[in-house]
């Protein structure tokens, strides 16, 4: 599992994705989110807004496991 590190009180699922390199701008996010399985803290989720907060786990297939940390 990979640890991501956050600077704010949250980040969100649209911007997550960005960080980690698997869209290339926020704009992809929904198309993303529609077309892949992202799960938050072990619950699929299909919202970019989404807001991921210091020990949220993030699992995508194919792609890796990460935690959010502060």
């Amino acid at each position: 599992m990979k640890s991501v590190q956050i600077e704010t009180e949250y980040v969100t699922l649209g911007q997550f994705l960005k960080m980690i390199d698997v869209i290339g701008s926020g704009g992809l996010a929904k198309w993303f989110l529609e077309e892949n399985e992202v799960r938050v803290n072990g619950e699929k989720e299909q919202r970019r807004g989404r807001k991921l907060k210091p020990g949220d786990k993030i699992e995508i297939p194919d792609v890796g496991e990460f935690k959010i940390i502060g």
